[in-house]
């Protein structure tokens, strides 16, 4: 097994990890909904935390499960010329498109995310959707890593991709 093929399929892991992790988050979703509706609409006692707790759920299991998604090509794509395209073209049209699609907005993207949650961090912010006014730094910061992680995955498709479309076979 090559170095290269080692990094490869530890960023799998890492996507894979990542999937693992942000599927707890959906539990949390639920359990603090369902716990908002029992208490609010039988008990009429509602929260002041539950929205930004199901908010903040909802963009971890959407940010933690990017890389997952995109490792198991399960993101949402426009299939009407793809799919009926060879393997190489595929590999192809996934080179270009990486290049000056996935990589450009991605990398700006984490650029922003990374600012963001530094400056969360510096000065103590807080998220004011509700009166909890819950540290946004958190949740800022699972933001980055999950676009850290998404052009991580990114770059191991493309390489993925750039192999077979020269070699004409997979990398691993």
């Amino acid at each position: 097994m090559t170095i290269l093929t080692r990094i490869l399929k530890s960023i799998d892991w890492l996507s894979e990890t990542s999937g693992s992790i942000g599927k707890w988050f959906a539990f949390l979703l639920v359990l603090v909904g369902s716990y908002e509706a029992i208490a609010r609409h039988f008990f009429n006692a509602p929260t002041i935390w539950a929205y930004d707790t199901m908010c903040m759920s909802g963009g971890v299991i959407y940010m933690l499960g990017a890389s997952y998604n995109y490792l198991h090509d399960s993101h949402t794509r426009v299939d009407l010329i793809y799919s009926s395209l060879s393997r190489r073209k595929r590999a192809l049209m996934d080179v270009i498109c990486s290049i000056f699609f996935f990589f450009p907005l991605m990398i700006i993207m984490l650029k922003l995310s990374v600012t963001w949650s530094l400056r969360a961090w510096r000065i103590h912010e807080v998220m004011f959707n509700s009166f909890w006014y819950p540290p946004a730094a958190p949740y800022r910061t699972i933001f980055a890593i999950g676009l850290f992680l998404l052009v991580l995955q990114g770059t191991a498709r493309f390489i993925r991709d750039l192999h077979f479309l020269i070699r004409g076979k997979d990398i691993d």
